[in-house]
């Protein structure tokens, strides 16, 4: 079986096997390419993400011995397979039936991987949270999104709403409005240049906004922890979105579980000690758990399950599509 997982930073693929069924797959090789999927007019570009996926997979098999045994299961996970993902659900499955002889393709949006790999099949929710931000929950008949909308219109409490809303709280103290933080508006200078005057052609042009919106988030973290009130205000409010997403996504029984995942909970006290305060107030009845894995472990179990036929989690047209 193999897992794939696709996002900004390239393409992760890992061969897998396991040793009876139910149990967690076991990778024998793993490839990664720095290279991103291109996203074009028609959406997720599949002949590029194929173009790289059959050279790995075929040298992964070779490099197990299994070489001519070919696939019986791959997930792809993605991001943008939600909205951007027509063109892979049309081309991958023939594409890699004709390469490997694959059975079962089931494409995954990123956040579905992630929740698979964080929750496997059980009832509950994934935040998954870096510069941007998206929830994903499901009682095992049908799929729950909240948020994932890009930093114009969402993504609330991820990176780049953190990162705008202290660079916001900067540009009071430059102007001398009120709400403005001076500590923020230092390292706005350090980070950008002084005057701040400058800062706005810096960001508007940029085609990376959000991740440069993202990369002064650690900033209004750092002023938090060292007592700056505007700073942990702004982590307190990401903290209301975050909880605000996993509680629309949510199962309302007993039993749900929640997980976090992304680099963005790596922020430390400044960020959850207000979300776990957050999270029993507005989800109490869920109980928070550490991830067991990432999205490509996701792609990988749900490729596994689909070989023993006892994948649970339910299929989706555009989050999570079997063929």
């Amino acid at each position: 079986m193999l897992g794939a997982d696709s996002g900004g930073s390239g393409l992760r693929i890992a061969l897998a096997r396991t040793s009876q069924p139910g149990a967690a797959p076991e990778t024998v090789g793993t490839v990664t390419s720095s290279e991103p999927v291109r996203t074009g007019s028609e959406g997720i570009d599949a002949g590029h993400m194929l173009a790289q996926l059959v050279p790995a997979v075929r040298g992964l098999l070779a490099e197990a011995g299994g070489e001519g045994e070919g696939l019986d299961a791959v997930c792809v996970g993605a991001a943008g397979m939600a909205t951007l993902g027509g063109d892979l659900r049309a081309t991958l499955p023939g594409a890699l039936n004709r390469e490997f002889g694959t059975r079962h393709v089931a494409l995954a949006a990123d956040a579905v991987a992630g929740y698979a790999g964080a929750l496997g099949d059980l009832p509950g929710a994934v935040v998954a949270g870096g510069t941007g931000l998206i929830a994903v929950g499901t009682d095992l008949d049908g799929w729950r999104r909240a948020d994932g909308w890009g930093h114009l219109l969402g993504d609330c409490g991820g990176g780049a709403w953190i990162g705008q809303a202290g660079l916001q709280a900067a540009m009071r103290a430059f102007d001398g409005r009120e709400g403005g933080s001076q500590p923020l508006r230092e390292r706005a200078e350090a980070r950008f240049g002084a005057p701040l005057s400058g800062l706005p052609p810096q960001l508007y042009p940029r085609t990376d906004r959000p991740a440069v919106l993202a990369s002064f988030a650690p900033d209004v973290t750092a002023c938090a922890a060292d007592g700056d009130p505007v700073a942990a205000a702004v982590m307190s409010a990401a903290a209301l979105e975050i909880a605000a997403a996993a509680a629309a996504v949510c199962p309302s029984g007993e039993g749900a579980v929640i997980a976090l995942t992304g680099g963005l909970f790596k922020a430390g006290a400044p960020l959850l000690e207000p979300l776990r305060a957050e999270l029993a107030r507005h989800v109490p009845h869920a109980r928070a758990v550490t991830p067991a894995g990432g999205p490509l472990d996701g792609a990988l179990l749900v490729a596994a399950r689909l070989t023993e036929g006892t994948l649970r989690l339910p299929r989706d047209p555009a989050l999570l599509s079997v063929s």
